[in-house]
């Protein structure tokens, strides 16, 4: 193998906040990881699924965003959106 080229090989912190929640159509498990790097995006992880976006506020105002993401219907992608839209400004 030859020599390995790295972009970036960085340690960083990271405060994670893990959130459970009932909707009508569905309940969420959610990790939810916070850091200096992504342009102040958070990384939002879907537990059940092992499915995960980068997201910030311009993220949730394009449409069928959070449905392609997460490969999920447009009811659950709305209480999604709704926990969301009050986390990420």
């Amino acid at each position: 193998m030859g020599e390995r080229f790295f972009l970036y090989d960085d340690v960083t912190q990271a405060k994670t906040r893990f959130v459970s929640f009932m909707g009508d159509e569905e309940r969420h498990d959610l990790a939810l990881i916070y850091s200096d790097r992504h342009y102040g995006k958070v990384i939002v992880l879907d537990i059940q699924s092992n499915r995960f976006a980068i997201i910030g506020s311009d993220d949730l105002k394009e449409e069928g965003y959070l449905e392609f993401a997460f490969g999920i219907t447009e009811e659950k992608a709305a209480e999604l959106l709704d926990f969301l839209s009050e986390i990420i400004y």
